[in-house]
């Protein structure tokens, strides 16, 4: 799943650059999505924790992109770690994200 977040003032921080939050924001939503397109009818998830790494200002756009790998079985309960990584329009990584999800089987 890909989400884009352009820079401009509302989400800006004091250094005129994509707020940290906002790509943690974009991070969640790429992962959110990507799993729910992605798990068994019969499957849940819900958030667990976000681990994230800034490693250069986001100044004009963030392109988030999540990769989705699950098992063929999650048994009662399974941490699903998701990579976000976001990069700029150049391609340079601007920002990296695992996101646990907690995959469990629907009740019934």
């Amino acid at each position: 799943m890909v989400v884009r977040i352009k820079q401009r003032r509302s989400i800006q921080n004091h250094i005129r650059t994509i707020h940290a939050i906002a790509l943690c924001n974009g991070a969640e939503l790429a992962a959110g999505v990507g799993i729910e397109a992605t798990i068994p009818a019969e499957w849940r998830w819900i958030p667990k924790g976000m681990t994230v790494r800034y490693l250069a200002k986001a100044t004009r756009e963030a392109r988030l992109e999540s990769t989705i790998q699950l098992p063929a079985e999650i048994g009662a309960g399974y941490d699903c770690i998701i990579p976000v990584v976001a990069t700029d329009p150049d391609g340079v990584r601007v920002f990296e994200a695992d996101i646990m999800m907690w995959v469990t089987p629907r009740k019934r």
